[in-house]
């Protein structure tokens, strides 16, 4: 099987992990903690980095210290995996679901704008949306498929309208947007560092932000709000969502070797988007002129009306040749975990569903195993 995305372990990690286990700091604070939260840090180029137990765990979190409180609404593309959406509800806030674009499957600028001018109204107490009159409290952009969202006009339009942008950086570490970092644009952004990731410690997440204040506040709520350093006390509610000692060994070692994983990927799509162009039907997602993606899922959209195949139908048909490819995610506003969410009309992204399959794209994939997928879509 040529599996889709799989961590590549090709540098420190086994001597980081063993001087864990040598030192016997295997837990939720020691060094590797506070070293990974630093590089990291230093590698976007935000002034701060709180480590967390997943992505998920850093985007709820990053909505609770942006103000995000209950009964709230949070701007959100329906186009993305499922976890920046239940963060939402985590905070019993409400997504507003805003449809892709088509070029690049990003979430739709024009549409947020749209609905920020059209669809709400400026009170004393901040923007409320006109059909459910509830305040809306932040953008929550996410770069999917490590490709950027286009940043400056949502960053511009919160501050016009006073949101905090909630970067989701999640699945684009590594990525440019106009010459910086994913996660460096907006006032707090998440990382991930699942096993499918570019780089990964298992399992785990990383808050950034230049907020020093909300820097603080993540670690506290995130070290279960301990309120004294000797005695067990609590004044608020905390999270046990710290990342472990082995578990940042690993992101240290990882994170040694990002740019190289980049540039693997980014070679990958290079060559998907070379030799699939003159395919008919097949149509590798583009990278917008002021983006440089990190190549994290290379993606193709099949038309089945020149193809020859649905999406479905070629997923079938890889699977039995040992080849991983995967859909993209339900819009969000078709899940039923989130039919009482605010949803604008979403086609686009019904379509990108419907047509879209993301290809093998490890950092490890060789050139052979990539000439086998090739071969099974040229036909």
């Amino acid at each position: 099987m040529i599996p889709l995305s799989v961590p590549q372990l090709a540098g420190r990690e086994w001597e980081y992990v063993k001087d864990c286990l040598d030192t016997g700091w295997v837990s939720s604070v020691g060094a590797y903690v506070d070293r990974f939260e630093k590089n990291l840090a230093a590698y976007v180029g935000m002034e701060r980095a709180v480590a967390t137990s997943s992505g998920t765990a850093a985007l709820h979190i990053a909505l609770l210290v942006a103000g995000v409180r209950p009964d709230d609404e949070v701007v959100v593309p329906t186009l993305t995996f499922i976890a920046p959406v239940n963060a939402i509800r985590y905070v019993k806030a409400w997504p507003v679901f805003i449809d892709a674009e088509t070029d690049y499957a990003q979430m739709d600028v024009n549409a947020v704008e749209l609905f920020l001018r059209e669809k709400c109204v400026r009170r004393d107490d901040g923007l409320r949306n006109r059909a459910t009159g509830r305040r809306i409290a932040a953008l929550l952009p996410v770069h999917v498929l490590g490709h950027p969202v286009d940043l400056d006009p949502l960053v511009k339009l919160g501050r016009e309208f006073g949101l905090p942008v909630i970067e989701d950086a999640t699945e684009s570490l590594g990525s440019l947007y106009r010459g910086r970092k994913t996660g460096s644009c907006g006032d707090i952004s998440c990382i991930s560092f699942n096993g499918n990731k570019i780089i990964t410690t298992g399992g785990g997440g990383m808050i950034v932000t230049n907020n020093a204040a909300w820097a603080d506040r993540a670690k506290y709520l995130t070290t279960q709000a301990k309120d004294d350093p000797i005695e067990y006390i609590h004044n608020e509610i905390g999270y046990n969502y710290r990342l472990t000692n082995l578990q940042a060994a690993l992101g240290c070692a990882q994170l040694e070797q990002l740019n190289d994983f980049v540039a693997a990927r980014q070679r990958i799509a290079a060559r998907y988007r070379t030799e699939l162009k003159s395919v008919g039907g097949l149509h590798i997602l583009s990278q917008a002129p002021w983006a440089v993606s990190n190549g994290w899922l290379s993606t193709v959209i099949v038309d089945e009306s020149v193809y020859g195949e649905s999406s479905r139908q070629v997923l079938q048909r890889l699977q039995k040749a040992g080849i991983q490819v995967r859909p993209l995610w339900q819009p969000i506003h078709l899940s039923l975990a989130h039919r009482d969410g605010v949803s604008l009309p979403c086609p686009v992204a019904e379509r990108l569903y419907a047509q879209a399959l993301s290809l093998p794209s490890s950092s490890s994939l060789t050139d052979p195993e990539q000439g086998r997928v090739l071969a099974e879509l040229i036909r």
